[in-house]
Order: C-alpha cells, then sequence, then structure tokens
C-alpha cells in the first residue's frame, strides 16, 4: 500500500469513528465540543497507551489556544471506555493507561519497573484460547490478556546497579 492509499484509509477511519463518536455523544446528551474531538484525536493519533494526565499534557502542547480541562478528559474517556471505543489497562494505585479500541486485537505486556506497554499478537496464544473456551462449553465474546514483568531495558539497568 502506498503513502498516499494508506493516508486516505486512515481519513475514512477517522470519519467513521468521528461520526460514531458523534452519534454516542448525542445519545448521552452530551454536547459534540472541538475539545472532545481533540480526545478522540489525540487518541486515535497516538501509538501510546496515555493516561488521562498525559493526554491533557499533550493537548496543551499540540493545542495551547484550546482550553481542555481535566475534567472533560476524564468525563470523556470514561463515555469512551463504557461504550468501548478506548479500552483501558489499569496500573492500580498509579490509575490507568486508555488506547483507542479500533485498533486490531492485541494483547500487552507491561513492564512493572518503568510501566512500558509492549503489544503484541500471537496466532498460537489467540487459537489456544479459542479451543480452551470450547473444551468448556465457554462462548467467548471477547478477551485481553496482560503479562506483567520487568522489560529487557530495566534488566539490563538492574544488572548494571546491581
Amino acid at each position: 500500500m502506498n503513502s498516499q492509499t494508506d493516508f486516505t484509509q486512515r481519513t475514512v477511519e477517522y470519519e467513521i469513528l468521528l461520526a460514531r463518536f458523534k452519534e454516542l455523544l448525542k445519545k448521552n446528551t452530551y454536547k459534540y465540543t472541538i475539545q472532545r474531538e481533540v480526545i478522540l484525536e489525540t487518541l486515535y493519533k497516538s501509538d501510546e497507551h496515555l493516561t488521562p494526565e498525559a493526554l491533557h499534557q499533550l493537548i496543551k502542547e499540540k493545542f495551547p489556544e484550546l482550553k481542555t480541562g481535566i475534567a472533560t478528559i476524564y468525563r470523556t474517556l470514561s463515555l469512551l471506555e463504557d461504550s468501548d471505543m478506548v479500552t483501558s489497562l489499569s496500573f492500580g494505585s498509579q490509575g490507568k493507561k486508555y488506547e483507542l479500541g479500533a485498533k486490531e486485537h492485541h494483547d500487552h505486556m507491561i513492564c512493572t519497573k518503568c510501566g512500558t506497554i509492549t503489544e503484541f499478537v500471537d496466532e498460537a496464544i489467540e487459537e489456544r484460547q479459542h479451543r480452551i473456551a470450547e473444551e468448556f462449553g465457554f462462548e467467548m465474546q471477547d478477551h485481553s490478556m496482560q503479562i506483567y514483568g520487568i522489560c529487557k531495558n530495566c534488566k539490563k539497568l538492574r544488572f548494571i546497579y546491581d
């Protein structure tokens, strides 16, 4: 796929996502605002898992003229999560990190030292999960897998400082 085709496809994807978002706002009696659209757009363009505070900071840096309060970000993320448009990973007392739920299914490895999140897809694991569900007569509708441990960078640092 060339870059023009990729750009066109991403534009169409975003327009569909935005239309769905506007319907969601209307259904939940929220007003459509440019601030809310910027929250969605920033999540869409980000390759990272963002805390509400990191999202707030990104928006302040990219759109300094736009006054977007942290409360608006929390309310919008909550609405998006309740509608499955975004997913979150919980870090206990450290809060949640969010990503757009429109991505292809993937699983996560999460470093317990630095918080780095690595996404991966493993077809053998996916097939095994479906087989297990079937063996137990369970109709799987969705799933998520999170592996917690220490990333290779933190392991290197640990050896340096040990």
